[in-house]
Order: C-alpha cells, then sequence, then structure tokens
C-alpha cells in the first residue's frame, strides 16, 4: 500500500535525510588512498550516533540475503555496483566508491547515496558519475504533482541509454517513509504516462545505478549481497530520497 505523508511528516523526514547527508558527507571526507571501508563504515556510524538515529542498514536482511547486512553503509567500489559489504580492503588510487547510507530518525527513514573517485580520476569514471547525476536530476525533474511514476523512470532512462549505459535488471528505486522501502518500488526504465499517480506527499527514493559497459545483467558475490557487473566494468550509484509537493520536487537527502 502507498502511504501519503501529512506536511508535518516531510518535515520530519528531512530532518532523518540530512542526518543521512552528514553521515554520507563523513565517510566521503574519510575516503583517502590507504583507508579501509571499514573506516568509512565507522566515520558513518559516528554520525548517526551523535544524531541519535539509527540505522536502516545494520541487521537488515531482505528475502535474497543469506545474513543480516553487517553494516551501517553499502561500500561499494570499481566493477561493484551496489550493496557492497565494508570490508578491510583499503582504498587504492583511482578507485571509484559508491556510498549508500540510510538513517532513521524520531520514527522516519531518509536514504541516499553518492559515487565518487578516489585520488586520481580516471575521465570514463568521472563521465559514467556524470551521467549517473545527469539520470538522477532527470528523474527528479519528472517527480512532479500529475505526473506518474512512469515519467521518473523513462526520465532516469533516456539519460542512462543515451549514454549508452547498463541499468541492473530488476533494481532500481522505492517508496519510503517509516520503512526504509515501502511501495511503490520505482524502476529505473518505464515509459511516460504510466502508473502511479504523483501526489502532493508521495516520497521515492530515486536511484539510478548505471554500468559503464552497457549491459544490463549482474552477478552477486558469494556473500549474497555485493553486486557487480558481469564484465568487469565500473558502476555508480547516487540517489536521493525526495517527497512530490505542490511546489516541486522537495530534495529530503541534503546537508
Amino acid at each position: 500500500m502507498v502511504e501519503i505523508k501529512t506536511d508535518a511528516a516531510l518535515d520530519a523526514m528531512r530532518e532523518a535525510g540530512r542526518v543521512v547527508a552528514q553521515a554520507l558527507a563523513a565517510a566521503r571526507e574519510a575516503a583517502a588512498v590507504g583507508v579501509s571501508l571499514r573506516d568509512l563504515d565507522a566515520a558513518a556510524h559516528a554520525v548517526l550516533d551523535k544524531a541519535g538515529a539509527t540505522s536502516p542498514f545494520l541487521g537488515y536482511q531482505p528475502s535474497f540475503a543469506p545474513s543480516p547486512f553487517p553494516a551501517v553503509i553499502c561500500a561499494s567500489v570499481n566493477d561493484a555496483l551496489v550493496h557492497g559489504i565494508p570490508t578491510d580492503y583499503r582504498l587504492h588510487d583511482g578507485d571509484l566508491v559508491s556510498i549508500d547510507c540510510g538513517a532513521v530518525l524520531d520514527g522516519w527513514a531518509g536514504d541516499a547515496a553518492v559515487s565518487f573517485i578516489v585520488g586520481t580520476p580516471r575521465p570514463e569514471d568521472v563521465e559514467l558519475i556524470a551521467a549517473t547525476q545527469r539520470a538522477l536530476d532527470a528523474g527528479i525533474a519528472a517527480a512532479v504533482v500529475g505526473h506518474r511514476l512512469g515519467d521518473i523512470s523513462h526520465a532516469v532512462g533516456a539519460v542512462a541509454r543515451t549514454a549508452r549505459c547498463g541499468m541492473p535488471t530488476d533494481f532500481g528505486g522505492h517508496g519510503i517513509g517509516r520503512q526504509m522501502h515501502e511501495d511503490p518500488h520505482v524502476p529505473n526504465r518505464g515509459r511516460p504516462g504510466r502508473g502511479f499517480p504523483l501526489r502532493h506527499g508521495l516520497v521515492l527514493a530515486i536511484e539510478p545505478m548505471l554500468m559503464s559497459g552497457g549491459r544490463d545483467e549482474y552477478r552477486t558475490d558469494p556473500d549474497g549481497w555485493t553486486l557487480r557487473t558481469v564484465d568487469g566494468s565500473r558502476a555508480a550509484h547516487i540517489e536521493h530520497t525526495v517527497a512530490i509537493t505542490e511546489q516541486g520536487p522537495r530534495v529530503l537527502t541534503l546537508v
């Protein structure tokens, strides 16, 4: 069932989203050559603790997962697309890192992701991240009252295909509110003018995931969580929690 939030709920979700943005900023600031993924997780965890927030990631176990998720961030490097588990892996010069983080504050959830390069950037990685950002921006621009869910999906997918990037089959964005994952599912491809009508108070996590190799297939690591490109090409993931309002899209996961 799709829940429409009150204006007071949107304001509360904005505060949860602010904590997410701060946690992502802390993880990104900590990222440097030689720093471990566990260190990035610790930096984000400290922000959540200071804000009095909890993590919807830590201990989360959806039906596809063999074990509960053990961290407050997903840390996906290079050909890892999403859901990477923070490990003792130490970052190398030129690594492309995607960090996904959530927070629950006063009963409301926020969810966002960033992608960035550690050290010396490769031009193709810079363009991949830029294309992913353009796809997110297009999706947010389509998140207006009177449109339908397919308009968001089409906007995201059109940018990805123009950039000749792949998008993982079966994965996309989602509704969000009291729970991190709520209805509706937000595909990263779709037909304009189709799907659930966008109304004031609907809150969505919009999250393009682009694979530079152009293929939509992915594989799952033995850990049961980490998704990787099948051809070893690099991937990027950027996400915001966005409220549809009569005044236009309201991004809730900003500092």
